[in-house]
């Protein structure tokens, strides 16, 4: 019996259905408000902030979601919790995870695991993948493009093997600031100690979201970074096998 509280409420940036990138199959992906992260190429920071967002409760989604359900079935999809970063409402988000597999209905987290343990034991078992947006192995280089350092992120995926989570690799590849060989072929090491990984992703740097940086008076660094050549993303995906 489902003892899940539809009635809690949290802070929702957006919403779409019809994602086809977001995880298997036809999607609708929900846009949590509110990031701990500061990543120097974010395309979302309107979602940094939770105060941006408008209140929803459990039984809002998952009315919306249920709207879709034929979609998923058909497909092979359901529904992706992105943000922001959706840990950031660790009550909520595990309300609503809960919620929507009690209706057989496939979920997906998208974080970059930056939260405490406690936390991602919580949500990790109500999901049934965990798309893990890696940035970077070395710790300073993690602290440079994100303000906070890789030890949660590393813990997070640890738990997500202990727990024999499925988890999605998604990894940036931004020209002089992720695509040093020497760091890349380091962070592959290091992921092949993690059987749990199905899917490594090598996602091309774009500057589509630099007009939001401008609308919130935020600095935006990487004005004059070009997007990964042909070259470099061949190179990213030998080292990383994908």
């Amino acid at each position: 019996m489902s003892v899940n509280d539809n009635n809690k409420t949290g802070y929702i940036h957006s919403m779409y259905t019809g994602g086809m990138v977001d995880g298997p199959g036809i999607r609708t992906v929900i846009f949590f408000a509110g990031c701990n992260m500061r990543c120097k190429y974010c395309h979302n920071p309107d979602t940094w902030a939770r105060s941006r967002g408008k209140i929803m409760s459990v039984q809002d989604l998952l009315d919306e979601v249920l709207k879709y359900r034929s979609y998923y079935r058909f497909s092979g999809g359901g529904v992706t919790i992105s943000g922001g970063d959706p840990l950031m409402q660790p009550d909520f988000l595990a309300e609503v995870l809960a919620a929507c597999r009690d209706k057989g209905i496939h979920t997906v987290i998208d974080t970059a695991g930056c939260a405490p343990e406690e936390q991602i034991r919580r949500i990790l078992p109500h999901t049934n993948i965990m798309m893990l947006d890696f940035k970077a192995i070395d710790n300073d280089k993690h602290m440079y493009i994100t303000a906070q350092p890789i030890a949660m992120p590393i813990r997070t995926l640890e738990i997500s093997r202990e727990m024999g989570v499925s988890v999605w690799i998604r990894f940036v590849l931004v020209p002089g600031l992720t695509d040093d060989i020497d760091e890349m072929r380091e962070m592959a090491r290091f992921f092949k100690d993690f059987p749990n990984i199905e899917k490594i992703e090598i996602l091309p740097f774009h500057k589509s979201g630099e007009y939001k940086w401008k609308d919130l008076n935020i600095p935006y660094e990487l004005h004059d970074t070009l997007p990964p050549t042909a070259e470099q993303l061949r190179v990213a995906h030998e080292i990383f096998g994908v």
